[in-house]
Formats: structure tokens, sequence, C-alpha cells
């Protein structure tokens, strides 16, 4: 085998808690993690030169030493000594910089990838310690599962059985947030008030759609809206519309909802037009896609 074709799915955060910050300087997160149908494709190749190359279609995606695909592979490489270099082409429709996890789930698909044409040189375990080093969200997209409860980093997780399949709309404002940011807004937030601490989760709340659109939602919705209103407009425009769950995802900026039908869906994203953003109709994923890991519980 000589190339390898991966699938590498976005993903929403149907609630996320931001915790305390720990002795490491991170903050500790509860957020509870979905799979949705858009998705980036990744080619993985063996090529005759040494190292690594990317080519990237749809998006510029900055400079190949930074990009997360292009690290998960060199970890890959190192770790096995393979004598081969790699060359990677990734197709993005996975809007970058919008919490979706676009980055993060193109790592996971890379540590897969490159494993595969290095003969599974590399234990699983080893990979998620990868993913962990690589970042949060790249455990959840190694482990496999289209649903997940994380806390710690997002590199501890525990597996769900998947909600039913729903339609999905996605809106992108134009605003572009970095993570710090939004995690220095928290904590300018709370100055005073005291960061949050854990707390209990009923399974039977995180069962059906209804129950989770009644948890508490984004912690990073409350401070990010209050740098950015015109971010706030469009939440409570697409709340507006009767969703079954209404949040922001990850650290922003992109905003969905989920709704009991596809006309619903469809209804909404009429009535929302362009004004607040490029609008994604999607689908969360009640199975586990083909070709996508074998589930397993991580921590």
């Amino acid at each position: 085998m000589t190339m390898v074709v991966s699938t590498a799915h976005a993903k929403l955060n149907l609630f996320l808690r931001v915790l305390a910050r720990e002795a490491d300087g991170f903050h500790g997160i509860e957020t509870l993690f979905a799979l949705v149908s858009l998705a980036d494709t990744l080619h993985t190749e063996i090529s005759d030169r040494p190292g690594i190359s990317i080519e990237t279609v749809g998006a510029d995606c900055g400079p190949p030493e930074q990009n997360l695909a292009v690290r998960a592979a060199e970890m890959v490489l190192a770790a096995t000594g393979a004598r081969f270099g790699i060359r990677l082409r990734l197709e993005k429709r996975i809007p970058i910089r919008g919490g979706l996890g676009g980055g993060s789930s193109d790592a996971a698909a890379a540590l897969l990838a490159v494993n595969q044409l290095a003969g599974g040189a590399v234990p699983r375990h080893e990979l998620l310690q990868f993913a962990a080093r690589l970042g949060s969200d790249v455990p959840f997209f190694l482990a496999g599962g289209p649903l997940a409860l994380a806390w710690g980093h997002g590199d501890r997780m525990f597996r769900l059985p998947p909600l039913p399949a729903a339609p999905a709309l996605l809106v992108v404002p134009s605003i572009a947030v970095a993570t710090p940011e939004a995690y220095q807004l928290v904590d300018a937030a709370r100055r005073g008030v005291g960061s949050r601490g854990a707390v209990a989760l009923d399974l039977d709340a995180l069962s059906g759609w209804g129950s989770i659109g009644r948890l508490a939602g984004n912690d990073f919705e409350s401070a990010l809206f209050g740098r950015h209103p015109e971010l706030k407009r469009a939440f409570e425009a697409l709340a507006a519309t009767h969703p079954l769950l209404c949040r922001m995802t990850g650290s922003g900026s992109t905003l969905f909802a989920v709704y009991r039908r596809a006309t619903d869906r469809d209804d909404a994203k009429l009535a929302l037009g362009r004004k607040h953003g490029e609008l994604l109709s999607v689908e969360t994923l009640g199975t586990l896609p083909s070709g996508s890991p074998r589930p397993e519980n991580v921590g």
C-alpha cells in the first residue's frame, strides 16, 4: 500500500464548561463532543523524497511547519524510523479557526494514515499520546465514536451511545477568534468571582437532544458575546428559529443549531439569509463513519 485516503470529520461541542486554570497553566474543561457530516479529505502517500510535503486545496492553512497534519506525520515517522517520505494532499471543507476542530481532525487522520503506511509500527496507546501532545481535540478524533464526554484537557474521555442523527445548521461568522484570546476573555469575566469547579453529570441527561439542550451551554459564549456584539446578534437570530439545541462550538466563532426535521433546518436557513455569515447544512452522525478508528475510552 502506498496511499491512504481519510475522511476527517468536523465536531461540535454540545456543551463546554471551562474550569479552573491548573498547575500546568492550562484550564481544565468538561465537554460533550459530537461528529458531524462536514469533513475534510486527506490523501496520504509514500514519497521517494525524504521529509513531508503538503498541498492544501480550498483554504490557506498557513505555513506547513505549523500544520497539525504535518506535525502528526512527523511524529509517526520519527517513532518508526521510516526511511521514506510522506506527501499529503488536504482538501479543506471545514472552516478554519471556527471551533469545528478541522485541524485536529486532520491531525488524527494523518496519525492513523502514516502509521498504516508504516505497517502499524506505532502501538495505539502511543498514537493517543501523540494526539494529546498535538491538541486537546485530537484524542477525540483519534479514539473514534460519534459522541464522547471529555474532561481534563480533552484527553480523557468516555464514549457514549450515539444520539439519533439530526439535521443541523452552522453559522460561520466572519469574526476570527483565537483560542488564547477566548480564554483571556473568560478569565477577565470571572475576575473576582472565582473559577468554576467540576460538577456531577447525569448520563441520562446526555441521552437525548431535548435533555442536552436544557444543559448549560458554552462558557465562552457570554465572554465572546460581550466583546463581539454582532456574534451575540447572530446567536439570538439562530436561537429564534426554534431549534432543539443552539450553541457556539469550541472557543468560537461558529454557531450551530440542531433541529427535529430537515425541513425545520431548511426553513431556518431561508429565514436567516446570509446576514450573519456563511450557512452550512450538515447532519450529526448517529453511527461511526466508515473507515473511522475503532471506538474506545481514553483516560
